[in-house]
């Protein structure tokens, strides 16, 4: 059983990769901005960047679909920017994470084991893709921010990162090598 979540900046392709992926492996997609509040969406709508109030309760439901499929053996993928390591620990381990950056203690629910592949590339190329994005509420004018909030993924966490300089079928087959390799360790 594995559980991915594609994460990024707003227009690294997250969705896009996620979703194909999904389809080809015969895995659930989960799209995270489907799962944003009204308010968290009229804010972005507005340009007013999302702060870690706005987020955390997102973030928590997302742990809590993440931990759904994997309780019920189902692989899964999320499209999510999960940009602060923080935001990737509450996805990783729900509201413990919050209030402590320690494992999850005896009696409490384990730690999910996520591949977090990270979708990076220069802003140029990712600004360029949201200017001809439509129908989004995400406006270019909040990609900066969402630049200056990335905390790219570290050792000890579970990631890749991939570039989005490659074309789209280099992109998932180095998302889906990863995924071979770590497979037992995965499970």
């Amino acid at each position: 059983m594995v559980l991915v979540v594609v994460m990024g900046v707003s227009g690294s392709g997250k969705t896009t990769v996620g979703s194909r992926l999904a389809a080809k492996l015969g895995w659930k997609f989960y799209d995270a901005d489907d799962y944003h509040s009204p308010e968290n969406k009229k804010k972005m709508a507005e340009g007013i960047p999302l702060n870690d109030e706005d987020r955390i309760p997102w973030l928590c439901a997302l742990h809590d679909i993440l931990r759904r499929e994997d309780s019920s053996r189902q692989d899964a993928i999320l499209a999510c920017s999960a940009l602060k390591m923080m935001y990737r620990s509450i996805l990783v381990s729900g509201a413990s994470a919050i209030e402590s950056n320690q494992p999850a203690q005896l009696g409490e629910k384990a730690a999910l084991n996520i591949l977090f592949v990270h979708l990076d590339g220069p802003i140029d190329i990712i600004a360029d893709r949201l200017e001809k994005r439509r129908g989004h509420f995400m406006p270019l004018e909040l990609l900066k921010s969402q630049y200056d909030t990335l905390e790219p993924p570290s050792a000890p966490e579970n990631f890749i990162t991939v570039s989005v300089e490659k074309s789209l079928p280099e992109i998932m087959l180095e998302i889906e090598s990863a995924i071979c390799q770590g497979e037992a360790v995965l499970e």
